[in-house]
């Protein structure tokens, strides 16, 4: 089949518009994911602060704050998995602070086997750690087992309504009250690949530009 050289130059820019786009699109990313990352570094590094008196998630999520008080009980068991520990659980506690707000703060990982050892620091502790808005479920995320208190996914609101708390959570660095459980550092985990991705599309589109000039080539060859 015979495009011509007109139908071949269209269907070549065509090609080399889209994955120019494509590559750009991953640059604008890439600059995107980079001032995020930049912008919770500075967050992480800050001295904690005391709690607002009203939180919101666009400005203060991954705020580092200091509570005290006590962490009560029923706590709640979020099933996950640490290095090098193996599978365990989350566990999500009331926390009644001095002030006398009742928030939730997730006290870090327990391993499996201490579930229902009934690990929670005792007396007023104070809670160094950064407020989370955790978003994990879905349509396809289980119902928790409320008879064996195993929860698949940190759910705030449902959380909060469970233990009668503000729908508020704070995950702790350090409790200050035994190895157990046990809190975990604050890190950036964020998936930074959108330079790879342009170099990708932006070699892709390279090709195709070889590849148009040799097909307007071949018709223009075909019709003279």
């Amino acid at each position: 089949m015979r495009l011509g050289p007109t139908a071949a130059i269209l269907f070549g820019v065509a090609g080399i518009a889209v994955l120019v786009g494509l590559g750009i699109w991953q640059v604008q990313r890439l600059a995107w994911k980079e001032g995020l990352i930049a912008q919770l570094e500075e967050r992480f590094a800050a001295d904690p602060v005391g709690l607002p008196d009203s939180p919101d998630p666009g400005r203060d999520s991954y705020l580092r704050v200091q509570v005290t008080g006590w962490a009560g009980v029923p706590t709640l068991h979020v099933l996950t998995s640490v290095k090098p520990f193996g599978p365990g659980f989350r566990v999500i506690a009331p926390f009644s602070q001095v002030s006398g707000r009742r928030i939730l703060v997730d006290l870090g990982y327990i391993r499996q086997e201490r579930k229902d050892r009934g690990d929670l620091p005792g007396g007023e502790i104070r809670v160094i750690g950064a407020l989370y808005w955790p978003n994990e479920t879905d349509g396809f995320t289980p119902q928790p087992d409320r008879a064996d208190n195993l929860w698949f996914a940190r759910d705030l609101e449902a959380m909060a309504a469970e233990l009668d708390t503000e729908p508020l959570m704070i995950i702790a660095e350090s409790h200050g009250a035994g190895d157990w459980p046990r809190p975990r550092r604050l890190g950036i985990n964020l998936p930074n690949n959108h330079f790879q991705y342009a170099i990708i599309w932006f070699s892709l589109a390279l090709i195709w530009a070889v590849m148009s000039v040799l097909l307007v080539r071949r018709e223009w060859r075909k019709g003279a």
